[in-house]
């Protein structure tokens, strides 16, 4: 109702009434009940709110038990029209879910959960950030959405993958490319850490399983979200505002993969980077005895 309502004026009343599959005698019926009770009890929609929330559970029946508990003598039948006006049964029926058991995990074990907190001397390739980011295209018109792994010493977008959302699928993806490079590197996959915030792909269980379980990667979770997680939003900030009017101009995620494919060979092969003494992360990688085999 509240859709037909808010699109009726654009597309007009009949034709929001059939995407919708509401019938016109629905909604003036809706329309009549709703003004001849929300105007004549509109003094009860705040006590009726007060209940729906506290009470998540009563019917309308306890509920009529509770507004004359509280001075308002009101019919039953009355506080079953007033919901339907109101929509309250929708307020009822909300449930919070249940955390997971990682989540509840995650809440049990408080800072520990952070690995990279206070962290002073970290080897190249040890500790990896992540996130995903939007990176917009098609003049404004499309989205594609980028997972970068990146390497908190040496700079070294360590794996990526491009795809039309963020889910797990495009998250294990940047893990086997990142996952090979470190192999190549003789990195031992136990000493690593990847740093990432509380979304769900990230507390999912394919996510941890492919890498908590299958190649035993220390996990390592941001306590105050994307705050938490500064290197990776710099690194996101950065790499948008560089790449973004190429971005901009290329009309398939097909062209966006390309263009992200270029953006990092560049990043990782040329550009200079300020805190690695002004060389590119694979120069600095090698300067410190770092050789892919």
């Amino acid at each position: 109702m509240r859709l037909v309502e808010r699109y009726a004026a654009k597309y007009g009343l009949n034709q929001s009434l059939a995407a919708m599959s509401v019938s016109k005698g629905t909604w003036h019926y809706r329309q009549r009940i709703r003004v001849l009770y929300t105007e004549k009890y509109k003094e009860l929609r705040r006590p009726l709110m007060k209940i729906a929330r506290q009470h998540p559970h009563y019917g309308y029946r306890k509920v009529a038990k509770e507004l004359r508990a509280g001075g308002w003598d009101v019919n039953r039948k009355v506080v079953q029209k007033l919901q339907k006006a109101w929509e309250l049964p929708l307020i009822r029926a909300v449930r919070h879910p249940r955390p997971s058991a990682i989540r509840r995990a995650i809440r049990e074990m408080g800072d520990r959960v952070d690995l990279a907190r206070g962290l002073t001397m970290v080897e190249p390739l040890e500790l990896l950030y992540t996130d995903f980011t939007e990176l917009p295209f098609d003049r404004g018109d499309q989205k594609a959405v980028l997972m970068p792994i990146i390497d908190h010493t040496s700079k070294l977008a360590v794996g990526w993958a491009v795809g039309s959302s963020a889910n797990t699928s495009l998250a294990v993806a940047a893990w086997e490319r990142a996952k090979r490079r470190l192999l190549r590197y003789g990195v031992r996959l136990n000493k690593v850490i990847v740093h990432q915030d509380q979304d769900g792909v990230y507390t999912g269980h394919e996510w941890l399983r492919v890498l908590r379980i299958r190649d035993k990667v220390r996990v390592s979770y941001s306590l105050d979200g994307a705050r938490g997680n500064t290197a990776m939003e710099s690194f996101n900030g950065h790499f948008k505002a560089e790449s973004s009017a190429i971005l901009w101009e290329q009309r398939s995620l097909t062209g966006v993969i390309k263009v992200v494919e270029s953006r990092m060979a560049y990043y990782n092969d040329i550009r200079r980077h300020a805190s690695l003494e002004n060389v590119a992360p694979l120069v600095y990688l090698q300067k410190h005895g770092f050789k892919p085999r």
